[in-house]
């Protein structure tokens, strides 16, 4: 990668980070609600309510965190993606001099930024606002699984733009991201739910996410089957998207 090609990159990602930060959707739905939804639901159950053997609020704050981190990765990411698409955006990109890598390379580096500052924004929030008090291995591990954790919906993301209707996809985006997150239990724990859906919520990509991070702070180890459920995801949706964005370049 030569200087040109470098700078190139980290001036797209800067603009991305600063589009980011303007878009009202991204700031409602990864920051305002997470956080409104953390202090409605700790401050309405009881301080000396446990979830297994984990506070509620500690819970609670690895729920939202990674409800904020799945937010990012579909209203924002994922319809940026879409629209640039069906604007000629990518096809214009194609023609500089710059490699087809520096767009895409840019885009993940960009949300890879934004998740570290809903990760560190929600924990600094559940640390002073809450007296959230764990070890700090603990929230140094809870903090790289939900970032690592969440390139898999930046994945997910990543399929959901390659469809080239814009308003289509934000349809799709928020049915699957209210769906999955409640399903996944991270709006109130699966132990609520009926058998059959908590089966099936093991199945799901929020649940391995959320279900590393309150496994961690409860003071287990790293969930090796959701590291694997979480691949086969990725692969799943990097393998999809690359089909679907070859299939509309050919035509």
């Amino acid at each position: 990668m030569n200087a040109t090609i470098l700078k190139a990159t980290m001036a797209q990602c800067r603009a991305e980070l600063l589009r980011t930060f303007r878009n009202k959707r991204f700031i409602f739905f990864s920051i305002v609600m997470p956080v409104a939804f953390y202090f409605l639901f700790t401050s309405t159950m009881g301080s000396d309510t446990k979830i297994g053997s984990v506070d509620w609020t500690s819970y609670y704050l690895m729920s939202m965190t990674v409800y904020g981190v799945i937010g990012a990765s579909l209203t924002s990411f994922a319809q940026r993606i879409s629209r640039e698409r069906t604007q000629g955006w990518v096809r214009l990109l194609s023609i500089t001099p710059l490699p087809s890598w520096s767009y895409m390379v840019s885009k993940v580096a960009a949300q890879g930024i934004i998740n570290l500052f809903i990760i560190l924004m929600m924990f600094i929030i559940g640390g002073l606002g809450k007296q959230v008090d764990l070890p700090v291995s603990v929230w140094v591990e809870s903090f790289l699984w939900i970032w690592i954790g969440g390139f898999s919906f930046m994945a997910l993301g990543t399929l959901l733009g390659s469809m080239r209707n814009p308003d289509v996809v934000q349809v799709l985006t928020m049915i699957l991201y209210m769906g999955l997150s409640i399903l996944g239990g991270l709006w109130f724990p699966t132990a609520s739910m009926s058998g059959t859906l908590q089966t099936i919520a093991k199945f799901t990509p929020t649940y391995r996410l959320g279900q590393g991070a309150w496994n961690l702070i409860g003071g287990g180890s790293i969930d090796w089957t959701g590291v694997l459920v979480l691949a086969v995801y990725v692969v799943v949706f990097v393998i999809l998207s690359s089909y679907i964005i070859k299939r509309q370049e050919a035509v």
